[in-house]
């Protein structure tokens, strides 16, 4: 495991390039509005999106459903025991009983 500098070793590396830095001038160079740090002045961010696509798309809405069911499976539901009522010959009611 790499050893952690403590704060005090923190402190002085910082105090140490404060004073590197006020002793060769110390001076902040005034930079005008609107200029940007950019040479180019060109965005930077643009460069990994292309907007027209090199290569046709194939679709694979098959593929994404049975994904999609990976990730969501469906769970089977506990059956509950349901109560049926028994008649007798006649239509009259003798007991209940439990089915699953």
């Amino acid at each position: 495991m790499k050893p952690l500098k403590t704060k005090a070793e923190v402190r002085a590396e910082l105090e140490q390039a404060i004073a590197s830095y006020m002793s060769g001038g110390g001076e902040v160079n005034a930079v005008p509005r609107g200029l940007s740090g950019n040479p180019n002045n060109v965005n930077i961010f643009a460069q990994g999106f292309n907007s027209r696509s090199s290569e046709s798309r194939t679709p694979v809405p098959d593929t994404v459903k049975a994904l999609e069911e990976r990730k969501h499976p469906v769970k089977p539901k506990p059956r509950r025991p349901k109560r049926k009522l028994i008649k007798d010959d006649f239509g009259e009611p003798l007991r209940w009983v439990w089915e699953d």
